[in-house]
């Protein structure tokens, strides 16, 4: 900064002096007097009008201030990189991805929390995004920062009171149809000091962890031809893995990996065969060209096998299969890749030919546990099919295959060698027939949970049924490819169930049912305080006995839930959150 003459007072940022500009009577007033002045009420100067020499030594000294800090110290300032050791194996009061764990088992070690006290727990604070209606998100947290997302949009929050560190956000993507269209994002990822998140129209953002800058934008696929995103990537070592959404507009799906560094795209693995392919026989008919099966959820992953899970879409058209016979692989299925390379390992397809939009977009959740007498790698499945299913996950042997809903007229059993023994009588027809789960399925994306001191898995189920119908209806550009529809039953009074199932048989082991519209699609969280958290179909936030199913807690959130909870401790404090409507509401008991 030029000098001045009689420049004084005390130094300024960076060593620089503040200039001595505001006299009254030949007193030097500094800024912090005059801002006293104006925050007591007198008057802070004369008016007169500045010389432009003293105009230009002011913005110069302006120019040297720094901001006060606004990052909690050692964290978004100055946290340590996050490794993936940390997210494989993530520290009591951490939860480092979209499920916690990649195991996607959505229990939390954390017991503060418990049935003797639940009663006491109250909204500690609610963060509301702007501009937004119907939050599917499920937050992550690291080093008690928060990292929340919605569409094209990121926040890192202070998780002890919600104050915004940082927000990423990009305009959202004109000409968008379907889910792309529909403003969802689902969560974010953390790798070492960075963030990624996809957006509306199929791209994957890298972000600074500290700052929320944008590292790098890698383009999955085309949005023109009717790809999106919506899930929450999965980390597997120094990859980032997605898929992509539009499983209703015609795409044909893919799940792919890319480089964490640099968003370079390491493999890509197509759920849908090209034709001329060996697969493509699975497909009979012209179809093919528009056949689905997207990857729209967030997979799991075996550290020990080194395997990764990721699930599958419906086919298209949805209720029409005459152009498409065949099992029409690898919609609705569970995939075993490895992780390096997207080489396939095995599949499992639950519902061969489907004609009714249940895709296999559920958890596939993977747990250790003693199965025919000994320990086993087990992977466990509520689908929206209305069947639970336990496969081993080494090898996609199936060994369980039960329904957990009363409502299910589609088929009969599923066979010892994996395929359901569908019922004549179900397919859609142009006039329509009924047929149970509905078009929603006996469940859906929303999360499910598994508590390994108890062995039981949780997963919110519908009672319901649909009226499915077909048409010839084809193809065409910007537009859904059903091939038919679907209504409801007259008269019918749908409802939600949460459910405890015991994995070695399968069996209920217990259910709280709900009275409410059954629109809902909130998910549910166990934790080792012997509690499972969950959205009720009423519009409450609530805890129930994980061991009993009595409900002990509820918050009158009045929320139609669109997401999954979860919990952190920070400090000491553990906390549970959930997201409803616009907002993002923690929990915690009183201090």
């Amino acid at each position: 900064m030029a000098q001045c003459a009689g420049c004084h007072g005390a130094d300024g940022a960076g060593g620089q002096r503040a200039p001595s500009l505001f006299r009254n009577g030949g007193a030097a007033r500094s800024g912090e007097q005059i801002a006293d002045a104006i925050r007591n009420g007198r008057p802070g100067m004369p008016a007169f009008k500045l010389p432009e020499s003293a105009v230009a030594e002011l913005a110069a000294y302006v120019r040297t201030l720094k901001a006060p800090r606004t990052t909690p110290a050692g964290a978004v300032a100055g946290g340590a990189p996050v490794p993936w050791p940390r997210i494989v194996n993530p520290p009591a009061g951490d939860w480092p991805s979209y499920h916690g764990h990649p195991s996607g088992n959505r229990h939390s070690p954390l017991e503060q929390i418990r049935a003797g006290n639940v009663r006491s727990l109250a909204l500690r604070w609610l963060f509301t995004i702007p501009n937004a209606n119907r939050l599917e998100v499920t937050p992550v947290v690291v080093d008690g920062i928060m990292y929340a997302t919605w569409v094209n949009t990121a926040y890192a929050l202070d998780a002890r009171n919600g104050r915004v560190l940082w927000r990423f956000q990009r305009p959202r993507t004109k000409g968008l149809v379907g889910d792309a269209a529909g403003g969802i994002n689902r969560g974010a990822a953390i790798l070492g000091d960075s963030v990624f998140l996809v957006t509306d129209h199929a791209h994957l953002l890298c972000l600074d962890r500290r700052t929320g800058e944008l590292r790098w934008d890698t383009e999955m696929a085309d949005y023109r031809q009717h790809y999106g995103a919506t899930a929450a990537p999965l980390v597997v070592n120094d990859l980032v893995i997605s898929g992509v959404s539009g499983g209703d507009e015609g795409v044909r799906g893919f799940v792919a990996a890319y480089d964490a560094a640099t968003g370079r795209e390491a493999w890509r693995f197509w759920t849908v065969p090209a034709a001329g392919e060996p697969l493509a026989k699975t497909w009979a008919g012209r179809a093919i060209e528009h056949g689905c099966a997207t990857t729209w959820m967030t997979g799991t992953y075996d550290p020990k096998l080194n395997l990764l899970y990721w699930t599958t879409g419906n086919p298209c058209p949805d209720y029409n299969g005459d152009q498409r016979r065949g099992d029409n692989l690898y919609s609705d299925s569970v995939l075993a890749l490895e992780p390096g390379t997207g080489r396939l390992r095995w599949h499992y397809q639950f519902t061969p030919h489907d004609l009714h939009d249940w895709d296999a977009q559920q958890t596939p959740m993977l747990m250790d546990a003693a199965w025919g007498g000994r320990e086993r790698q087990l992977l466990a499945q509520a689908n929206r099919n209305g069947f639970f299913y336990v496969l081993d996950r080494r090898t996609g042997e199936l060994l369980l295959a039960t329904p957990f809903v009363k409502k299910l007229t589609w088929a009969g059993e599923v066979g010892r060698d994996g395929r359901p023994r569908v019922i004549p009588g179900t397919d859609p027809t142009p006039e329509g027939v009924r047929v149970c789960p509905a078009v929603e399925g006996a469940t859906n994306w929303m999360s499910t949970a598994y508590d390994p001191g108890l062995g039981l898995f949780y997963v919110m189920s519908l009672e319901k049924c649909s009226i499915y119908t077909k048409s010839d209806e084809w193809w065409k550009p910007g537009e859904s490819f059903y091939g038919g529809g679907t209504r409801n039953v007259p008269d019918e009074k749908p409802r939600k169930i949460l459910r405890a199932i015991d994995m070695q048989t399968g069996k209920i082991a217990w259910e709280l049912p709900q009275e409410g519209p059954a629109n809902t699609w909130g998910g549910a969280l166990s934790t080792a305080g012997g509690l499972v958290f969950f959205g009720h179909d009423a519009g409450t936030f609530a805890a129930a006995d994980a061991k009993t199913g009595r409900l002990l807690w509820q918050f009158e959130a009045n929320q139609s839930w669109r997401a999954s909870p979860m919990s952190y401790s920070v400090d000491g404090v553990q906390y549970v959150a959930m997201a409803g409507g616009p907002n993002l509401l923690v929990f915690a008991l009183p201090r």
